[in-house]
């Protein structure tokens, strides 16, 4: 009987405690993550750039690891290392967002790709990369996933690139 007790106590304590720790807010990448601090080069907070004229926005590593786990999770299928699978020819290279019609290499520029994807020129839209509306993706989460892929362009091995041995 004591036994018995001692296992409704234990398993009514479960009940209470478990949902209570899993439903805690847990934090998200506190140091952020081995591959931003080792390959995207940061450890302290990186500037880049938001627009065309050169105003720039400090982004931490854990911004970027925030960033990091939106582009895989939402665009890795199509860009692998950076590389776009539907088109080949134009990747996720630091030259080719600078190439395209308007420049997709800050911040500002990639967010309003990614919330009304273009062909390359600019001229149409294309059904390659998927809408990402304000819905779906809040501002802040779209601008730390964009500064992922441009740091990412700028300083990780072989991103966007045929040779992995750069």
């Amino acid at each position: 009987m004591l036994h018995r007790s001692v296992f409704l106590c234990f398993l009514l304590g479960m009940l209470i405690i478990l949902p209570l720790l899993l439903l805690a807010p847990q934090p998200v990448l506190a140091a952020g993550d081995s591959y931003v601090t080792r390959y995207l080069k940061v450890s302290e907070p990186v500037a880049l750039e938001l627009d065309t004229e050169g105003h720039t926005r400090l982004f931490s590593a854990q911004d970027l690891s925030v960033g990091k786990v939106l582009f895989e999770q939402n665009c890795m299928n199509c860009h692998v290392g950076g590389a776009t699978l539907p088109d080949p020819m134009i990747s996720l290279s630091l030259a080719d967002l600078q190439g395209a019609t308007p420049p997709r290499s800050n911040i500002n520029g990639l967010v309003s790709y990614l919330r009304e994807p273009m062909t390359y020129d600019g001229s149409e839209e294309t059904f390659w990369c998927r809408q990402v509306p304000e819905s779906w993706m809040p501002q802040t989460e779209v601008e730390n996933l964009a500064a992922f892929v441009i740091r990412a362009a700028q300083k990780a091995p072989g991103w966007g690139v045929d040779n992995f041995e750069s």
